[in-house]
């Protein structure tokens, strides 16, 4: 099973992911956790050429959308498929919904024609289960800015541009309601914990 967090920078995915991780594996599931970009070496080497703030302002949109193709066209041949091909769960930080969301919805990008360039980066492969964590973009870029991790060009980008995004999220979820399950991201870390947690082992269960 292929399971991916997305939502709008300072939602929390990340501090997420490894709680979550641990819960996957007490009950007993074979798992994979994995990033994006990132998650290989060449995806690594490619995800600080996209964040580095001394890019902003200068990397343009195509670029931006065809470096985060490459990453992720790595790390599908080289870590999800593999996985997934010998029956353990795989669990990712961001995934090609965000190059929807992001590029797409943020940028303005046509929609058609990114579909099919990540089509082509992964082959197809979409995750089986989508959970969307939701917040406010003032309060999540807020809390992005206090957390004490480091602000990226992609942060950077104006407040309109992470409206688009969040609204783009939410188109994305409901065309597709089995696959996306929206979570409350602007509460208790515990709590949101817990939904996550509750979700994702119904669903691995039921499978």
């Amino acid at each position: 099973m292929f399971i991916t967090l997305e939502g709008p920078d300072g939602s929390g995915k990340t501090s997420q992911m490894q709680p979550l991780a641990e819960a996957i594996r007490a009950a007993g599931y074979d798992l994979v956790v994995t990033r994006e970009p990132g998650g290989t070496p060449i995806g690594d080497e490619v995800r600080q050429v996209i964040m580095d703030l001394n890019h902003k302002g200068q990397m343009h949109p195509t670029t931006e959308i065809l470096l985060f193709q490459a990453s992720r066209a790595q790390l599908v041949n080289e870590v999800i498929r593999p996985a997934l091909a010998a029956g353990v769960v795989v669990l990712c930080d961001r995934y090609a919904d965000s190059t929807l969301a992001y590029q797409g919805y943020g940028h303005q990008t046509d929609l058609a024609t990114l579909r099919r360039i990540v089509e082509f980066a992964t082959g197809g492969l979409t995750p089986d289960l989508t959970l969307l964590l939701d917040i406010d973009v003032e309060a999540g870029l807020r809390r992005r800015a206090e957390d004490g991790g480091q602000w990226n060009r992609m942060d950077a980008y104006q407040l309109e541009f992470h409206r688009r995004v969040r609204a783009g999220y939410h188109e994305l979820a409901a065309q597709e309601p089995a696959r996306w399950v929206t979570v409350d991201a602007d509460r208790d870390p515990a709590a949101i914990q817990a939904d996550l947690q509750r979700i994702v082992l119904e669903r691995l269960q039921g499978r």
